[in-house]
């Protein structure tokens, strides 16, 4: 819209009408600014997310028959705690779902390349598992199952996915399965985590990242390029893994090993695929996505341009899921350090030269 301002004749002593209003405007403009800390951008609909999760877990037969990848990842996830010797009196299971990993900590020979016939579960040397979610219904499902007395485990409702209502210092150990891949203030969690742990303690977490469902994400944007003319967001956007070491050092993280592993699972169509992402609680919450379910037609192409593209010759398609392990050391005086730069006694140069 185009404004146009037109001056117009006034008696000496008045001012135009005009002029007036723009001064009066003038003393009342009011300006924004930057708030102390770095902006923090909402990506993901937390209400939608956590409804999502309500609903899925509310079906406990079919929500436990789509967590073979949680139990999966909780159970790699746990494996990584074998290579550090010592026994933890505390511990937080962030984002616990369905306590996956605190099952995972029952099972005997967790490692199964140990030359041992049967090693013993990890609850062993845990004194006590905190695990913490916003979801409830999806925290308490599994309360009747018989791992729980295998463990000395508490559950926590937490107000919100992104906050950590628990006093500095106050655990040996923090670990975290496929739940920070939904979270907006990712640096501010990880800092928030680094807080919590006593000095010299490790955070040990798995997220979907990078390129996860890259199948899925070609075929539907191809189908509905086909049959809208456009596309909209149905895969969530996700962390690479050259971005969580940057991260874990920023959030005061020592010693940080960061991994990755691509778990491929096979299924019959992509119907069941969505199924069983919508089973988990997975489904699609970024903020001004396309409301309501995709058209039958858009599904239709999907499913013909995903065999086509990544189909398998049994007929099956593969779904890739891309999982970020990540640890970091709260800091600790008493670890090791790197020497300050030219301290060294042999230099690189003349090694080299000799060969």
């Amino acid at each position: 819209m185009r404004l146009s301002l037109h001056r117009v004749s006034a008696s000496p002593g008045l001012r135009p009408r005009w002029q007036s209003q723009l001064q009066v405007q003038a003393c009342q403009r009011r300006y924004a600014f930057q708030a102390a800390g770095a902006p923090v951008y909402d990506v993901f609909n937390r209400k939608t997310k956590w409804l999502q999760r309500e609903r899925a877990a509310a079906d406990v037969e079919t929500s436990r028959r789509a967590d073979y990848l949680r139990d999966e990842v909780a159970a790699r996830l746990c494996e990584r705690l074998l290579d550090i010797k010592r026994d933890w009196p505390k511990a937080l299971d962030f984002g616990a779902n369905s306590c996956n990993v605190a099952w995972a900590m029952t099972r005997e020979n967790l490692d199964p390349d140990t030359g041992e016939p049967v090693s013993s579960p990890i609850s062993t040397k845990i004194g006590e598992l905190v695990a913490a979610d916003s979801s409830e219904t999806m925290l308490y499902r599994d309360a009747d199952l018989p791992f729980n007395d295998q463990l000395n485990l508490t559950r926590h409702v937490l107000p919100d996915q992104e906050s950590m209502p628990f006093e500095s210092a106050s655990f040996d150990l923090v670990l975290s399965n496929l739940s920070m891949h939904w979270i907006n203030d990712l640096p501010g969690v990880l800092a928030q985590i680094n807080r919590v742990l006593k000095p010299d303690c490790p955070f040990i977490g798995a997220m979907i990242g990078g390129d996860a469902l890259f199948e899925l994400r070609t075929s539907l944007q191809l189908a509905e390029q086909e049959r809208k003319g456009g596309i909209s967001p149905h895969v969530s956007p996700l962390a690479d893994v050259r971005d969580i070491g940057g991260l874990l050092q920023k959030a005061g993280f020592k010693m940080l090993t960061v991994d990755v592993d691509d778990i491929t699972v096979d299924y019959p169509d992509t119907f069941a695929l969505m199924h069983d992402l919508q089973a988990m609680g997975e489904s699609n919450a970024i903020l001004g996505r396309e409301m309501g379910a995709l058209s039958r037609d858009v599904l239709l192409a999907n499913d013909a341009i995903y065999r086509e593209l990544h189909g398998n010759e049994d007929g099956s398609i593969p779904a890739t899921f891309r999982i970020i392990y990540m640890i970091g050391w709260h800091e600790s005086a008493n670890q090791a350090k790197p020497l300050p730069r030219g301290s060294g006694d042999i230099s690189l140069k003349d090694i080299l030269e000799k060969k």
